[in-house]
């Protein structure tokens, strides 16, 4: 496969002479476009010598693999695939790049290799419907770690994949989901992360010859871990919230025959919880990421000393997938903020100077003229300290048309990231109000957990609470309201749509759960297994499942509903997106349907997200108008 090198300055001149905008289109779809057309890059990885990363872009259309200097430059594109690429790795010690590709958007995702100059190109999966997780390379750059549920449907177990040899070594057989975290330097012992019910986990360690476990994090109730060696396995460093209500950065002494230490608290602090953390490949210095009220700081812990400094301040409000070169001297994150779209920034170690590699293209898009959101807290039906993220559009008057967005997971978490469907709807006089209701996290294990199975109702509730807030602010004018949302954030716009007809005029659900009955029985079985404890049990409680389902209230929903979904999702399958529409067609609700055929679970591609953007906006803007 041929390279292709072409500068992002070019590349945001073709996308923008290949506009995706028709011919003759409005005022408010021309805009609207711009602003969805907006690109994102991430996961970045450096090559060996440090010299050059590679990492994923949606500059083409279609997210991609580039590759460009770590100091900066031109960037090049590495594969010209149809499908879409989640991720890529590059070997500690060679040439190779590993990637994950996803057929259609779907997440039966494949692995592939491929040389930095798009030759040689080769999956390594067998692909069809198996499920295949990239995780990282082995140290030596022998294996990568990966994930499958090639031998049992219901359950991801965790394997090394050898190169250039393709051969999959069983590591551990999970019930449930199990992912690889990190190998000893001699690959003699695996760091498995366990999870059997969403929002608990547990982190092995494995002897990779004979198989022998040992359990480092065990707990009772709700738990969240991940682990990294030293250089010589005898620590493991680990993010951890056992004994505690807020993940922090921890050690555990491992002693002879794998016996594991007690738990060690390195760093921690009162006022926000530990996003994610990388160690250095010497073992010298370890880089954490804290959630600080939905925003990212930065800070370094030398291992020598466990002593814990600041790092520099960030440019945007967000970072991500922090990856250190393989000498040390520069980090490399995914940057985000309210008015900065995912790219990729490194940091010189010594010097904390932060410079920009990637420059996801924006054309007819001034990033200084986007609104900012502002952090809110009130309270919960039930005296629960609530908060959301508050975008009002430049020119506002009050009370005025909101929509109300809620993420997806459902153990997500709302963040001032960038949003061109934000963004959209500000610039045509629509307010956004993005709350973190009981089950997001970043709040500590406490708070996340407080949606599980019958608790759901109390989540649900949140949605009056969180309206009632901004009318009562006189923010909201409660006869323009509208709600919207993704994944689980689609699950929350019908509850709130047949919960509470009366207070939205228009809803968006984006390939949301309406029937937890068709979700268990048609999403992925290792997705099914692992969320029995989040919403409930089929076996067990399906009439609390049926109650909790929006698809038996739907003769409740009076707004106008926009419903859009990916034909080639496996997670929350089209046939939650078919019940709604049929059935408030009949019911002669207003109801647009939107069916992407070549998307999965969300969407990758430029075009579809464009078109996305654009009737979600069309669609508030025409039913929150205000009354003549």
């Amino acid at each position: 496969m041929r390279s292709i090198v072409v500068s992002t300055v070019m590349l945001s001149a073709l996308i923008a002479l290949a506009s995706d905008t028709p011919p003759g289109s409005d005022e408010l779809t021309t805009a609207v476009t711009r602003m969805a057309r907006v690109g994102r890059c991430g996961s970045p990885s450096f090559s060996p010598d440090g010299k050059t990363l590679a990492f994923v872009c949606d500059m083409s259309g279609v997210p991609q693999v580039w590759t460009a200097p770590s100091e900066g430059g031109w960037p090049n594109l590495v594969t010209t695939l149809d499908d879409a690429v989640a991720a890529v790795e590059w070997s500690p010690t060679s040439d190779w790049l590993a990637l994950s590709v996803a057929p259609g958007g779907g997440m039966n995702t494949q692995i592939y290799l491929i040389r930095p100059d798009g030759t040689d190109l080769k999956r390594y999966t067998r692909g069809g419907k198996d499920n295949n997780w990239l995780a990282s390379w082995t140290h030596d750059g022998s294996a990568l770690m990966m994930s499958s549920n090639v031998r049992d449907s219901s359950a991801m177990d965790s394997y090394l994949l050898s190169v250039p040899e393709g051969k999959m070594k069983m590591v551990a057989q999970n019930p449930g989901v199990g992912t690889l975290e990190d190998l000893s330097h001699d690959n003699r012992l695996a760091l498995l992360s366990r999870m059997q019910n969403r929002g608990s986990n547990d982190v092995y360690l494995v002897d990779t010859d004979n198989g022998k476990e040992v359990n480092l994090t065990s707990h009772e109730g709700p738990g969240q871990f991940s682990g990294r060696f030293s250089p010589n396995a005898e620590t493991v460093y680990l993010a951890s919230n056992k004994d505690r209500d807020l993940k922090a950065f921890a050690k555990e002494k491992i002693g002879p025959n794998g016996k594991a230490g007690a738990i060690q608290v390195v760093a921690a602090r009162d006022d926000a919880e530990l996003d994610d953390f990388e160690i250095n490949e010497q073992g010298t210095r370890a880089v954490l990421i804290w959630n600080v009220a939905g925003k990212s700081e930065l800070s370094f812990v030398d291992l020598r000393t466990d002593k814990m400094i600041p790092g520099p301040s960030l440019p945007t409000e967000l970072a991500f997938a922090p990856k250190f070169s393989r000498d040390g001297k520069q980090l490399a994150l995914i940057l985000n903020g309210s008015a900065a779209p995912s790219d990729v920034w490194v940091l010189d170690v010594a010097s904390g100077r932060f410079r920009q590699i990637t420059h996801s293209p924006h054309a007819g898009v001034n990033f200084e003229g986007l609104v900012r959101p502002k952090l809110v807290r009130y309270t919960a039906h039930d005296g629960l300290p609530l908060s959301g993220w508050l975008w009002l559009p430049q020119q506002w008057s009050t009370p005025g048309p909101v929509v109300f967005s809620f993420h997806g997971g459902p153990e997500g978490e709302e963040e001032p990231g960038f949003r061109s469907d934000y963004q959209a709807l500000l610039m045509e006089g629509i307010a956004v109000f993005a709350p973190n209701v009981r089950g997001s996290s970043g709040f500590g294990k406490r708070f996340v957990n407080l949606d599980n199975a019958e608790l759901r109702v109390n989540a649900v509730k949140d949605i009056k609470s969180s309206v009632d807030y901004l009318v009562d602010q006189k923010i909201a004018d409660p006869q323009r309201l509208g709600i919207m949302g993704g994944s689980y954030g689609g699950y929350m716009t019908m509850a709130g749509l047949t919960e509470y007809p009366d207070l939205f005029k228009a809803g968006a659900d984006l390939f949301g759960i309406v029937n937890f009955e068709t979700f268990f029985a048609h999403t992925e079985p290792w997705m099914a297994a692992i969320s029995t404890i989040e919403y409930g049990d089929p076996k067990t409680q399906a009439d609390l499942l049926k109650r909790l389902s929006p698809i038996h209230k739907l003769d409740q929903v009076k707004a106008a509903t926009i419903v859009l979904h990916g034909a080639n999702d496996t997670n929350v399958p089209v046939v939650e997106a078919e019940q709604v529409v049929d059935n408030l067609k009949q019911r002669g609700i207003p109801v647009q349907y939107i069916l992407f055929p070549d998307e999965g679970h969300g969407w990758r591609k430029v075009p579809n997200r464009i078109r996305s953007t654009v009737e979600i906006t069309h669609w508030f803007v025409k039913y929150l108008e205000e009354p003549k």
